[in-house]
């Protein structure tokens, strides 16, 4: 890869070159690149379907079908649910408008009973459809997120197709009982045994968040328990971002004690669902040093956007995974301190469904 002459410095120097030149490459195709990867995700989430289905009787095709069938019926409700509510969020937008004119008017006479100047003469300074707007600005327009999700759902489609394939073609160039074979399949089975784990634990807390904001009253209680599911994925951000507009609307309605049920909600349920379910979920814990975590959110999301924010653990695992099957490479896990996580990846691949042995 390199000149066999150069010295270690250089040798240092070309690897970083290489570095940025591939990180600059895709940063300028992230579009492409987050197809790829939200595509890869969802395969490996659909990986666990496709082969219990196989085993059930079925071809790769038809397994695919009834695994792209079904899936497109899930999100379709999803995005039902959460453009009806998102709807009826912009319809009743004058109504909360007012409530919020009138929360502003109260805590105006509050602020001027202490002596500190009110935030408003009678006039509302806060207006929600600007709020709305700001909140749209950068985001994915109608024509782009369809375009993106047709792509995505496409590339699903035949890497699913292709999973079965690609198996055979690994088994073939390397051996069926090869070492690589060995480490590739634990590779997958570690990175789906993760997203399937996480998944799981963001659609407990979305329905749960969801249902105490329904019983509550909250307006759109579906569409933030919808954010809540998706920005779940972001590690210690996420969950904290997702809540924020369910608190502020609880404080539109119910005042204070409103807003204060929803904090104390939002608490109870990451002490419970983030612990207790997620730690019972889990084959074991996926615990990684936390400034390794905040440095892949930031990282992840300045070069592929809201897709690498939101699977920056992920795509982390797998670079950390290729690491670890690596013997120049494996000092760097232990040196950021990751390499528990791959301790006994063995007695874990005996509990996976492999994706590499047949079914």
């Amino acid at each position: 890869m390199f000149p066999a002459d150069a010295s270690r410095s250089e040798r240092i120097l070309l690897f970083m070159a290489l570095i940025f030149i591939i990180v600059i490459a895709v940063k300028m195709t992230a579009f492409i690149i987050t197809i790829f990867i939200t595509a890869l995700i969802l395969t490996l989430l659909a990986l666990p379907s496709l082969f219990w289905l196989k085993k059930k009787g079925l071809s790769d095709f038809h397994a695919v079908l009834v695994i792209t069938t079904v899936a497109t019926l899930v999100i379709l409700g999803i995005i039902f649910l959460t453009v009806l509510s998102f709807h009826t969020l912009i319809m009743d937008l004058p109504q909360y408008q007012e409530e919020l004119n009138t929360r502003l008017l109260d805590l105006s006479s509050v602020l001027a009973s202490l002596g500190i100047p009110g935030i408003t003469n009678g006039v509302p300074t806060i207006n929600l459809g600007d709020i709305l707007s700001m909140g749209l600005v950068g985001v994915m327009s109608i024509v782009d997120g369809i375009v993106f999700l047709f792509f995505v759902g496409v590339t699903t489609f035949f890497m699913l197709l292709e999973a079965a394939r690609i198996s055979v073609r690994l088994e073939q160039r390397f051996g069926k009982d090869s070492e690589t074979i060995k480490q590739f399949s634990q590779m997958i089975g570690y990175v789906i045994d993760f997203i399937v784990v996480r998944t799981e634990t963001n659609f407990i807390h979305g329905v749960l968040f969801g249902s105490f904001l329904g019983i509550m009253g909250v307006h759109g209680a579906i569409l933030w328990a919808v954010l809540t599911f998706i920005l779940g994925y972001i590690p210690y951000f996420g969950l904290i971002i997702a809540s924020v507009p369910a608190i502020f609307f609880a404080w539109i309605q119910f005042g204070i004690p409103g807003a204060v049920a929803v904090i104390v909600a939002v608490c109870l349920l990451n002490l419970i669902v983030e612990n207790p379910v997620y730690s019972y979920l889990a084959a074991q814990k996926f615990e990684m040093p936390a400034l390794i975590v905040i440095l892949s959110v930031i990282f992840w999301g300045w070069l592929l956007g809201l897709v690498g924010m939101l699977f920056s653990i992920p795509i982390t695992l797998m670079i950390l995974l290729l690491f670890q099957v690596s013997d120049e490479l494996r000092w760097i896990n232990e040196l950021l301190g990751v390499n528990h996580l791959f301790a006994d990846t063995k007695e874990r691949r005996s509990n996976l469904s492999p994706v590499i042995l047949k079914d």
